[in-house]
């Protein structure tokens, strides 16, 4: 199973890059940098197609919310906590945080939707966007390319240790989860005590 994994990387690792990074990504740019350190795809080509993969993504998330504003508003009510750290960010600081928001654990297909409700420049969103992506694909691709050895290694290991690493990268998903979930959980507020 494996090896067939290995091999449909392998024969269509462009496509499946760029889908991949479309939705999310950030395993996909990992297997794309160590296929480019093993040779089996070239750096360059996989960090454009990643790019404009996560580019792609992102605009379509914002043109949801832009054309279709009375269904992502009812979406984003799930999820009102994000959406007003959404909001609140973009007015704070402006367009950096669309160039940040795809290292924003849970809040990258959030932050474009809320986006697109508002009358924010599509050009210039696309604009940002599309280097942010380019930035983010880059990063990715050229540190997993670069540290390529020490990964497979690391990997290995883990293939062979799995009932020490099942735990750790479980305590390490549980303590992104926590900080994600902590920090858009609305905060009581504090009660006003009256002064003598």
């Amino acid at each position: 199973m494996e090896q067939l994994f290995i091999d449909l990387i392998k024969e269509y690792g462009y496509p499946i890059l760029f889908v991949w990074s479309m939705m999310e990504g950030e395993l996909g740019l990992v297997m794309a940098g160590l296929l480019s350190h093993t040779g089996d795809m070239n750096i360059f080509i996989a960090i454009l197609v990643a790019g404009f993969g996560g580019f792609m993504g992102d605009q379509i998330y914002f043109w949801i919310g832009r054309f279709n504003r009375k269904w992502t508003l009812n979406y984003l009510r799930e999820h009102r906590r994000k959406f007003a750290l959404a909001h609140l960010l973009l007015q704070k600081y402006g367009w950096p945080v669309i160039f940040v928001q795809r290292y924003l654990y849970g809040m990258r297909t959030v932050i474009p939707m809320a986006i697109g409700t508002t009358r924010y420049s599509s050009k210039k969103f696309a604009f940002i966007n599309l280097i942010s992506a380019l930035v983010w694909a880059s990063i990715t691709i050229v540190l997993t390319w670069y540290f390529g050895e020490v990964i497979l290694n690391v990997v290995h290991w883990i293939k062979a240790h799995w009932y020490f690493a099942l735990p750790f990268g479980g305590a390490i998903a549980f303590g992104i989860y926590y900080l994600s979930h902590k920090y858009t959980q609305k905060k009581p507020k504090k009660e006003k005590t009256d002064e003598n």
